[in-house]
């Protein structure tokens, strides 16, 4: 979340005009994140976020918000967006296409506990398991086609080592192709900065928009990869199990999902390293903006590659216990 298109109060109570939400108390712009404009707002009737989409296009956002909507209706903590006056859930709002969500309680967790990462393994099996019901489809756009594109975007912007490992983990990917897995609906992005907590209850899950439909277990390995990792990239064991089992007892992993496991694990770490890297050397500008440090996913890509047995070790400890 940042704030790349500036809103005046004078815009927004005209915006506001179009809900039935009350009068504007306050506003204030969110400098976390890195893809949006967002704001929190408050009026008369209760608290939001307001967001104003800067890449994606309206064709595209009804997936993102019917499917926050679908699963606040079956009962997961997703922000319900807030439908206008003709019960439509976008607007816009300064050239941009714009929508309202409910704010959710609680707040993101930095230091994550065993506790806090058995909840979040609980409700990623569980949106895996309601999601399968929603009748919207999305292709990840964050796939292999596009880490073939960010190579060559950054061909002559990288060191010599990051370019040997960037080709080397590509070669990988392109021979380490998994068919048959469990696929549905991912969040894809569930870092620490996207779960809310109210003390040690899950009390939210927010920025949906990288979710898509793929495979399973890679939503799992991008979760694990934020939430269980030590500062040198390394995960932790503990944390690691307790998440992977709490997901396990939502959502069975099968026979086919070992093999891919640790494959999963680099492609998420790869994903991550590659759009930071991007996020780097092509910093957009904005109000207030938030670019993030590309260095601890390649850690974490590289832990992942020397890791293989282990972490079929514990893959194995989970689906055994």
């Amino acid at each position: 979340m940042s704030v790349f298109t500036p809103v005046s109060q004078q815009q927004l109570e005209r915006f506001l005009g179009h809900y039935t939400c009350g009068d504007l108390i306050e506003f204030a712009g969110i400098s976390a994140g890195i893809e949006n404009t967002n704001y929190f707002v408050t009026t008369t009737t209760g608290a939001y976020v307001l967001t104003l989409f800067e890449a994606l296009t309206a064709d595209e956002l009804p997936y993102f918000l019917d499917l926050m909507a679908y699963l606040a209706e079956h009962e997961l903590p997703s922000a319900h967006p807030l439908a206008d006056n003709k019960g439509d859930y976008l607007r816009e709002l300064q050239g941009k296409p714009a929508a309202m969500v409910q704010r959710l309680r609680g707040a993101s967790v930095i230091q994550p506990t065993v506790t806090h990462c058995r909840a979040v393994g609980s409700m990623l099996g569980r949106m895996h398991l309601v999601g399968r019901s929603f009748p919207a489809r999305r292709n990840n756009n964050r796939g292999s086609a596009w880490w073939g594109e960010m190579r060559e975007k950054l061909d002559g912007l990288l060191s010599s080592d990051d370019v040997e490992l960037l080709d080397d983990e590509l070669a990988w990917q392109r021979d380490h192709q998994y068919s048959d897995l469990p696929t549905g609906v991912i969040h894809a992005d569930l870092f620490r900065d996207n779960v809310l907590f109210e003390g040690q209850e899950l009390s939210g899950m927010i920025d949906f928009y990288y979710a898509c439909n793929d495979v399973l277990i890679y939503d799992l390995a991008v979760t694990v990869n934020d939430w269980c990792c030590n500062e040198d990239g390394c995960l932790e064991q503990e944390r690691t199990l307790a998440l992977v089992q709490a997901y396990h007892q939502q959502r069975p992993l099968q026979v086919p999902e070992r093999a891919a496991w640790p494959t999963s694990l680099r492609a998420a770490a790869l994903r991550f390293w590659l759009s930071r890297m991007h996020d780097a050397h092509f910093q957009r500008d904005g109000e207030m903006t938030h670019t993030k440090d590309p260095l601890p996913f390649r850690r974490i890509l590289c832990f992942r590659r020397d890791q293989q047995a282990s972490l079929l070790d514990l893959w194995d400890a989970v689906v055994s216990s």
